[in-house]
């Protein structure tokens, strides 16, 4: 490991490339001063020396002495041509060609981009993006995007599971912008406490991530990026309505305090009371549930100083309740009665971040960002309670500089984590805290032309897993034009809070055991794994118009994992792993613009996720091994003379055969199959645009009518020996559609 960190810290000294400049392009005009220009174009001119602007704007571009002029374009808006003599920061505004007496041509944007630039193998799902489909919340972010899978975890509480590369989401670091959200007592049910609504962009990381945000993250990293006061739109108003009698209002309402302050007030909230058993088995097929979800955003923004913060104040209540349908919450609630289930969630969270950008040096910043939250559920699922209280902090503060020069970067800090869980499990107590410090460091080595280089490393002390040391190395390689070649590999620890993230279980008849326990959590001991990864960027024109294709294989080797067994359909049983676990994905993307607004994105994943589990080495269940996806969008052109615009969206999903826990010891009625049968599910979504305030749109999901037959096992005698409801492996509800509108003030 000492090997490693001479490396990192001796790279500077031996590696040399080419100078460069940084900077920002934005649009010029009174309203949008501060608002960068994605996918401007930045070169020098007569050479093919070039750029396009990323996702707020910015650029990097290699320098040379010969280099003297920099012409900067952007569809719609004047070229510009500046004069540079040497290598510095460029901020430039774009002058907009609509008050000239010019036809102006416009082009879409990429709602999904790929960067070939960086190290990490990125995705950006902008909001553009996000709008293909209904998008109530986070967890139903990820329809139209291959490289999230989400399936629901049980038949009851109707919660979405997402996996990335085979590995479900206690194995992601999921973050709002970038502070560690969603995890403890909210990895269960988290992802449906952020709206839609709120998310301006969504950063997905396949590979272990960086140093910088922690030691957890081993699949990946989610990042969500909230929309900003100053911004975001002066009223917003998203109206959404389902055939499941499901309605939802969110309200956005900004304004400018003063020249340095805005402020916004998000509301959301959420109801359905109606009953659904769609499949006769005296089980609803979704749950009622209300949910209040407040946010009060305040942004403070000093250019002159380099000051930049955020406050943000957030209050939850959700409340769901299941079960039967003769289930009567006064009366059988923890009774024979009727079998039932209730859930009900209050959150409050408080997080700030003040970044310093130094404006004299303007490649030093700084940047601290803290974060308190408490989370309080009361829950109980039949005969089984689960109650638990999270009180977390978390706070870290980042140094970036140079080394030498522009091309060597470097990112330093320190961090703090406290967890305060106190958890009731069927009159067991379970009480602990978790406290951590640690520091990183991370190295960035950028040759613009061919080669990017982030290595990181950080040093961790906690309380109950001890010191220990996490290193991460992620490159990339540009072969040819419009490529990139990607390698990485990391480290990554975590204690896995075994009750909160698998609460499906309390949705069962089985006992609930752990094994051999001799660790310092629940007696188990923490999940340690390494990942290793490949991909491949490759950008290039099909009869004339654009497409990509990528490629990646990710490996996921677990040191340690804490065995989560259903394969004794009476228990669950934890328990240490003893032999191997891993997972390995591979994907294959192509995305391609077909001709003029019509753009079509194929994918193929393959996963092989086994563990060895006391009886033998299985595959994970409720996993399949093959996936295909396909999505086609379409928008009509927008006349110079009209603003109105037609938007068709179409995702197909289709799952290979999926292994079942086995049954085999159950009476013969309630055993199943080795394997479910394959499906395929297809969205569909048409948006009509009727002025830049005003669209409307009209979905289904599942419109092909796919069900599964039976979901809940046992549900004829639910506080039998057999009951069991996370045999779940597609959709229970069957079709649904939904009618919604947007209406929005600049």
């Amino acid at each position: 490991m000492k090997y490693l960190l001479y490396i990192i810290l001796l790279l500077p000294t031996f590696l040399f490339s080419q100078e460069k400049i940084t900077g920002i392009i934005m649009e010029a005009n009174e309203k949008n001063k501060t608002i960068g220009l994605v996918g401007a174009n930045v070169y020098w001119l007569n050479t093919t020396v070039g750029v396009v602007t990323d996702i707020d704007g910015s650029f990097e571009l290699s320098y040379k002495k010969e280099y003297k002029k920099l012409v900067v374009s952007y569809i719609g808006f004047k070229t510009d041509t500046l004069t540079i003599t040497e290598p510095k920061e460029v901020r430039h505004w774009l002058q907009s060609m609509d008050d000239l007496e010019a036809i102006t041509v416009t082009s879409r944007k990429q709602t999904t981009t790929k960067s070939y630039l960086q190290a990490t193998n990125v995705v950006t799902v902008s909001s553009d993006e996000l709008l293909k489909a209904a998008c109530c919340n986070l967890s139903e972010s990820f329809e139209t995007n291959p490289s999230i899978d989400v399936n629901f975890a049980d038949a009851v509480t109707g919660t979405r599971q997402i996996r990335m590369l085979g590995l479900t989401s206690p194995y992601i670091l999921i973050a709002t912008e970038n502070i560690p959200s969603i995890r403890g007592a909210s990895q269960a049910y988290g992802l449906s406490f952020i709206p839609g609504t709120w998310v301006e962009s969504i950063q997905i990381t396949k590979g272990a991530g960086s140093v910088v945000n922690g030691y957890e993250s081993i699949a990946g990293q989610i990042n969500a990026e909230l929309v900003k006061p100053s911004t975001d739109d002066k009223l917003f108003v998203n109206l959404y309505g389902a055939s499941s009698e499901r309605f939802e209002l969110n309200t956005h309402i900004n304004t400018k305090v003063s020249n340095k302050w805005d402020t916004g007030l998000y509301l959301h909230g959420n109801i359905h009371n109606n009953e659904h058993d769609v499949n006769s088995d005296g089980f609803l097929d979704m749950p009622k549930y209300n949910q209040i979800n407040m946010m009060n955003r305040w942004q403070y923004t000093n250019a002159e100083k380099g000051f930049v913060s955020f406050i943000n104040l957030k209050f939850l209540n959700d409340e769901k309740e299941t079960g039967a349908l003769d289930f009567d919450s006064d009366r059988d609630k923890l009774t024979t009665n009727a079998w039932g289930s209730e859930i009900d969630t209050r959150r409050y969270e408080i997080s700030a971040k003040l970044g310093y950008v130094n404006p004299e040096i303007p490649y030093q910043s700084l940047g601290i960002q803290t974060a308190f939250s408490n989370h309080k559920q009361e829950s109980y699922f039949g005969l089984n309670q689960y109650d638990i209280k999270h009180n977390s902090f978390y706070t870290n503060a980042i140094y970036n500089s140079i080394i030498s020069d522009s091309r060597h970067k470097i990112k330093t800090g320190v961090s703090y984590t406290y967890d305060n869980y106190d958890e009731f499990v069927n009159n067991t107590d379970y009480e602990r805290t978790e406290e951590s410090v640690g520091a990183f460091f991370e190295y960035n080595l950028d040759n613009l032309d061919k080669l990017n280089l982030t290595a990181g490393i950080r040093i961790d002390n906690h309380n109950l897993l001890g010191n220990f040391v996490t290193p991460r190395l992620h490159i990339r390689y540009t072969p040819w034009e419009k490529s990139a070649l990607r390698a990485s590999f990391g480290r990554g620890k975590r204690s896995a809070n075994i009750f909160a993230e698998n609460q499906q279980m309390f949705s069962t008849s089985r006992t609930i055991n752990i094994i051999n326990g001799t660790g310092k959590i629940y007696g188990l001991d923490p999940e340690i794994a390494w990942n290793y990864g490949v991909s491949y960027l490759q950008g290039f024109n099909l009869f004339g118009r654009k497409a990509d294709i990528m490629l990646d294989y990710y490996k996921t080797d677990f040191k340690n994992q804490v065995v989560v067994d259903y394969e004794n359909p009476q228990e669950v049983n934890f328990y240490n792993l003893e032999g191997d676990s891993f997972a390995n994905s591979f994907q294959t993307e192509i995305n391609y613009n077909v001709f003029e607004h019509f753009n079509l994105r194929l994918a193929y994943k393959y996963y092989d996720v086994k563990t060895d589990y006391n009886s033998g080495k299985l595959s994970k269940p409720l996993t399949p091994k093959h996936r295909l996806f396909a999505n086609a969008s379409y928008e009509t052109h927008m006349h110079a003379d009209s603003i109105k615009q037609w938007k068709f969206d179409v995702t197909y999903n289709w799952l290979s055969k999926q292994r079942f826990s086995s049954t085999i010891s159950s009476p013969v009625q309630y055993q199943l199959p080795k394997y479910t049968p394959t499906l395929g599910t297809l969205n569909v979504q048409v948006t009509r645009v009727f002025s830049p305030k005003f669209e409307i749109y009209l979905g289904g999901e599942n419109i092909t009518n796919i069900r599964q037959n039976n979901p809940i096992l046992g549900a004829d005698n639910p506080f039998g020996s057999n009951f069991d409801s996370t045999f779940v492996y597609g959709p229970i509800f069957g079709s649904l559609y939904y009618a919604g509108l947007r209406f929005k003030i600049k």
